[in-house]
């Protein structure tokens, strides 16, 4: 690159290293999780090296059921020039019991239905105002 411009990678090296696509970053970067160190003579977004590395806490969160809110706030105390491992450690709480209420609710329509089919009928009789029998609807 010649003297005086910006270094760090465009929007589409950053893609191709990272594996996510363009308007993926884009996204990202509109929603602050994903800052631009500036722009290119041409116009074009700069990204540090440094991106790859928060690219892939996004997607750990991500994995883990985080909300693209919840990760933005721990960055925030990332960015803030504090570790996030408490804020983290809250947010993954909170998904546990976002998991443990699936699952309760899980457990209640797994018995909806065992109970359906306990008293399902093959062959029932045809009834033209009633689509299907079986459902009591």
């Amino acid at each position: 690159m010649k003297t005086g411009m910006k270094t760090g990678m465009k929007i589409g090296a950053l893609a191709g290293r990272s594996g996510l696509p363009v308007k993926t970053l884009r996204y990202y970067e509109d929603l602050g999780l994903l800052p631009a160190i500036g722009r290119s003579e041409g116009g074009y977004r700069l990204f540090a090296e440094e991106s790859l590395r928060r690219l892939q806490f996004i997607r750990k969160l991500k994995t883990l059921g985080l909300s693209l809110e919840e990760i933005q706030s721990c960055l925030a105390v990332h960015d803030a020039g504090d570790l996030p491992c408490g804020d983290i450690a809250i947010q993954l709480e909170c998904q546990i019991e976002r998991i443990d209420g699936q699952i309760k609710e899980l457990g209640q329509l797994r018995k909806q239905l065992k109970g359906l089919l306990a008293g399902w009928q093959s062959d029932p009789a045809k009834d033209a105002a009633v689509i299907c029998p079986n459902l009591h609807v």
